[in-house]
């Protein structure tokens, strides 16, 4: 009976399939127009948009269950009357979780965050490590539900960053495309979790992409309102901070004091970035000569942070609670301080320790803290021309995070975005800018390229830096037969005096050994094992070294500026 009405259903999702079937053929095959490449930004920030609001529900749900919780906003207030033991031996479990999840499923134990999808952008198509990126946003979950002191957005952004690499796979998309796949899925989750869909968007362009090309734009723009729209359905449409309502400027003779701000929350933004590099240094000697087994780093993090967040429960997570005082002035001078000293120490042993999270949410703590304890100085020094000392929490927030994150536009516009607050945007544009300028030049440009450059990842440098470590010898080289090829008899005299390429090297090692021996060429070799003689594969020339890297400039000039 219901035969002649399936009949047609059937044919009709048979037809279906088959039209998407080939329509994903001709994608493969020839690329996305540029109307499906819209449709894929905005199937893109549907899921990125989800992802991200799924793990920040996600966390507050097991916090609100581990700390019993009412309102996770409220996290330091509950954790205060926890017993003791409870406050300790929470981030104690989840680091041995996070350790062996690491352990098991990362080659090096490290949880991959926002530095690694730079580098996947400029390096490799806009592609990122799939496996190490599911194991990372594991660890930053269990991590921030159980009392590390970190941020959502590191997590996050490398998690939409691998959904989109997938999907770069399976359309076999090129450079371009994948890169701009990767733009979209970091402005959706940044702008689904903070609902912020202006900022998410210069993120994306300003911190991932490194570029504001016009033919990027487009589908960024899209894949960001769309996140902001999944979550403003399932959120509604609120602001993270809630400020007070008086946060105008007394004067214009005020500005000065944001000068002075700026400087101070650049040298504190430093400090931050110092102190987890110089902690995770430490905590690697300190495994290697112990040797420790990798997977208790995480743990040995999380009794550090246990100890404190018994005396100190303000480090626990993002810190909205005591980062909500701190913008309503709810704090004194020394509790602002102490609280700044201290979320930068928890910080530090957080990320050091490899518990895994982002680094934009205790900026922004450490930044308001700092603003608020310069402005009580402030305006307790000159009363009668000072505003309140709140707006130089807002100032000071932004600052500290721009300065960090190496983005002074995107962070202008989401500490906007957070608060609701646009009218005090000279105050914050004036610190922002001198601590980003002074910050950046005492590290390498922002916390995630000074971490590429701790990995002799040379992006903070530009393109004429990083573009040779992508070419490998191997694809420039001429072979032996070739027309125009080297002679093998001078091949082996080079490789002799130890003048000679592996095949697997790039022109980041071939060039400085080129110009270092005055050669026009250098034989490239395979190294089959340790007794075994070298192999002759060819030659690298000089000039085919120089011609192509020029190429690969021109190509990235080429689509900056398209």
């Amino acid at each position: 009976m219901h035969e002649p009405v399936m009949k047609p259903i059937k044919q009709g999702m048979e037809e279906a399939a088959g039209y998407a079937r080939e329509a994903l053929r001709i994608i493969r095959q020839n690329g996305p127009g540029q109307i499906q490449f819209w449709f894929i930004a905005m199937a893109i920030g549907i899921s990125a948009g989800f992802a991200a609001l799924m793990f920040r529900l996600g966390v507050e749900s097991v916090q609100a269950f581990v700390y019993g919780v009412d309102d996770v906003s409220r996290l330091k207030s509950f954790a205060e009357e926890l017993a003791w033991y409870w406050v300790l031996c929470l981030p104690i479990v989840g680091g041995l979780c996070v350790g062996l999840i690491l352990h098991r499923f990362t080659p090096d134990a490290r949880v991959r965050a926002v530095a690694d999808v730079i580098e996947g952008a400029a390096l490799n198509n806009g592609r990122v490590e799939q496996k190490a990126g599911w194991a990372s946003a594991a660890a930053s979950f269990i991590t921030l539900s159980t009392g590390g002191s970190s941020g959502r957005e590191g997590p996050v952004v490398h998690l939409a960053a691998v959904l989109s690499s997938r999907v770069s796979d399976w359309i076999r998309a090129d450079g371009i495309t994948g890169r701009d796949l990767l733009g979209c899925a970091v402005a959706a989750a940044v702008s689904a979790s903070f609902n912020a869909p202006i900022a998410g968007a210069l993120f994306a362009l300003e911190v991932v992409l490194r570029h504001f090309a016009v033919h990027a734009f487009a589908p960024i723009v899209i894949a960001s309102v769309t996140g902001t729209v999944v979550s403003r359905l399932l959120l509604g449409d609120v602001t993270e901070y809630v400020l007070p309502s008086q946060t105008a400027l007394a004067f214009y003779v005020e500005l000065p004091a944001f000068v002075l701000l700026g400087l101070l929350c650049g040298l504190v933004a430093v400090i931050l970035m110092r102190a987890i590099f110089l902690t995770e240094d430490f905590a690697t000697r300190v495994q290697n000569l112990t040797r420790a087994p990798r997977y208790l780093r995480p743990m040995v993090a999380g009794a550090l942070l246990g100890a404190l967040a018994i005396y100190f429960p303000h480090i626990i997570g993002v810190g909205y609670e005591t980062t909500s005082d701190a913008l309503t002035g709810r704090l004194l001078f020394h509790e602002a301080f102490v609280f700044a000293v201290l979320k930068i120490v928890a910080v530090a042993i957080t990320m050091g320790g490899r518990m895994g999270g982002g680094i934009f949410s205790p900026s922004l703590m450490v930044g308001a803290l700092t603003g608020l304890a310069f402005g009580i100085v402030a305006t307790s020094i000159f009363p009668d021309v000072s505003g309140t000392g709140t707006l130089y929490a807002l100032a000071g927030m932004g600052a500290v995070a721009a300065a960090v994150l190496g983005a002074p536009i995107s962070t202008t516009l989401i500490v906007f975005e957070l608060t609701g607050d646009w009218q005090t945007g000279l105050a914050v544009m004036i610190a922002v800018s001198i601590s980003t300028a002074f910050a950046s030049r005492l590290v390498d440009r922002s916390f995630f390229l000074t971490q590429l450059e701790r990995k002799n990842v040379h992006l903070a440098a530009g393109p004429q830096a990083y573009l040779p470590a992508t070419v490998s010898v191997a694809t420039i080289m001429r072979a032996m037969d070739h027309p125009r090829g080297p002679e093998e008899a001078q091949c082996w005299e080079l490789i002799r005096d130890g003048e000679y390429l592996d095949a697997n090297s790039t022109l980041e090692t071939a060039i400085p050994k080129l110009e270092a021996g005055g050669h026009a060429f250098l034989p490239v070799v395979r190294l089959p094992g340790q007794d075994a003689p070298p192999e002759l594969w060819g030659a690298v020339f000089h000039v085919d070294a120089l011609r192509a890297v020029n190429r690969a400039l021109s190509e990235t000039a080429r689509e900056e500026h398209s």
